[in-house]
């Protein structure tokens, strides 16, 4: 539907609710699907358009709260916008702390109610990227360097701060391609990971994820990287 098709059959339903829809227009256009997606602590609020109106003809409001509080908080930047994201990532940096995010919509000068998501924590819903992984052949050994996703965040020298701040742990693994079998071949805090005692003229196929102890969450593996032993 095109917005401006969208806009007559709103106003028809504005004045003829009747003939278009038997609930009032203002809930009609109410978003959907409102929610956070989070991923290595970059939390946006997402949603969809309402049933309305499918379109881009809408503009959109967005606010946030921190579980608890009474007063909800204006996102300047997401004020009177047409995408279906707002980034809240710098409201919702406290990570132990539950947030809550709602967005309405305004066409033709009809408001819509608010839609909330429900309760976000961003310590428990963000999803970990897998480390990134490089790795050189030195003397018939593997170096296996490994470092963590950057967080959303800046240090006092306005460095990125790695997600190591949070106390990970690397896994890494070798999967010897003749044999078809994958080993753990190391568990730890170290970046710098050496693969000894490899069988010569043999692929090697190697994967790493990280692992957060405090809530027994792992990430993702990274994507095989496979080499060939000299």
């Amino acid at each position: 539907m095109t917005p401006k098709c969208c806009f007559l059959g709103f106003l028809i339903g504005v004045l003829l609710p009747g003939v278009v829809e038997t609930q009032p227009a203002h809930e009609s256009l109410k978003p959907q699907r409102v929610h956070f997606q989070s991923q290595n602590f970059h939390n946006i609020l997402h949603w969809q358009p309402g049933r309305a109106c499918p379109g881009n003809s809408s503009i959109y409001f967005v606010q946030y709260k921190t579980y608890g509080q009474r007063q909800w908080k204006n996102k300047e930047d997401c004020w009177g916008i047409r995408e279906f994201f707002c980034d809240l990532t710098n409201e919702t940096s406290d990570i132990w702390e539950p947030y809550y995010g709602r967005v309405r919509t305004t066409l033709a000068g009809v408001h819509s109610g608010w839609t909330m998501t429900q309760r976000f924590s961003p310590w428990w819903e963000t999803k970990i990227d897998p480390p990134f992984m490089n790795i050189i052949q030195v003397n018939g050994s593997l170096l296996v360097n490994l470092h963590a996703p950057n967080l959303p965040y800046r240090d006092q020298k306005r460095k990125n701060v790695s997600m190591e701040y949070y106390g990970l742990v690397y896994r890494v693994f070798v999967i010897n391609n003749s044999l078809e079998k994958e080993q753990k071949v190391y568990e730890g805090a170290h970046r710098v990971v050496e693969i000894e005692a490899l069988t010569p003229h043999t692929g090697y196929c190697i994967v790493a994820e990280m692992y957060q102890p405090t809530l027994d969450r792992r990430s993702q593996r990274s994507q095989e990287r496979c080499v060939e032993s000299p």
